[in-house]
């Protein structure tokens, strides 16, 4: 059994921005800054890539993570979802005696994040049984509470959300408004039997928070461009250091 395996999703067809999995940031394919957070991280045990493309998987493997299985291609569709790419990988994992306690999702989107921040998670769900997930959250901008959905015919706006107590929320100053969360996507850590009964998160999810100017969510080109102009001041030295450390070849 695997205490803690870290899975990193990897799929070859991006229509927002091809190939962006393997799009070189600060000299390195993007993928390969998740694979270095958790080789960083010591609460890690493993490190296995999903990917459905050969070169994608070398790629990982020449940062140090195991590449078991190819992803069938029905998962690595725009249909497929994170619980259905989640299950297969587990599935393999349950099968071949490395059934894990806890998986920890690292998305190549958003290579901004603190080892440690694995760490503590880890602890706070080996510490909290009752947890079924943590998930990574900064302060959300601009508020939800001032957002808004259309009518069916598309002619009036309906407030999205509402706060009891307070007839017009979405006419208030900010300061005055309930405070809300993004997930930004950086950090999962999941027990397995959640993921088993059906869910990416269950019920008792807590929260990691981050720095907001972490939370850069790459897209579009656009979205790449930005963590281009953010890396220098925003990349951990720690994950610069693994990066650059060689390693063996993984199975």
């Amino acid at each position: 059994m695997t205490g803690v395996c870290a899975l990193v999703l990897a799929r070859s067809g991006s229509k927002g921005l091809p190939g962006k999995n393997i799009r070189s940031l600060g000299g390195h394919p993007l993928i390969a800054w998740s694979i270095a957070a958790a080789r960083a991280s010591g609460a890690v045990d493993c490190v296995v890539c999903s990917t459905d493309c050969e070169q994608i998987a070398a790629i990982a493997r020449s940062y140090g993570a195991e590449t078991p299985f190819l992803r069938p291609a029905e998962l690595a569709s725009d249909n497929a979802t994170d619980l259905d790419v989640f299950e297969h990988a587990l599935s393999w994992l349950d099968d071949h005696g490395k059934s894990p306690d806890l998986i920890v999702q690292l998305r190549p989107t958003t290579p901004f994040r603190d080892p440690a921040w694995i760490d503590a998670a880890v602890e706070r769900m080996r510490a909290d049984l009752a947890i079924t997930c943590v998930r990574s959250v900064t302060s959300a901008e601009p508020t939800p509470y001032k957002m808004w959905s259309l009518s069916h015919d598309g002619a009036r706006l309906s407030p999205l959300l509402t706060v009891e107590g307070m007839s017009e929320p979405y006419n208030m100053p900010r300061q005055k408004l309930p405070l809300a969360y993004w997930h930004t996507g950086q950090l999962d850590v999941i027990r397995s039997d959640t993921i088993r009964a059906g869910s990416m998160t269950g019920t008792q999810i807590a929260p990691l928070h981050v720095d907001r100017d972490l939370a850069i969510d790459i897209d579009t080109l656009r979205d790449f461009q930005l963590a281009e102009l953010a890396f220098d001041e925003t990349m951990p030295a720690i994950l610069r250091h693994v990066i650059a450390e060689p390693v063996g070849e993984a199975s």
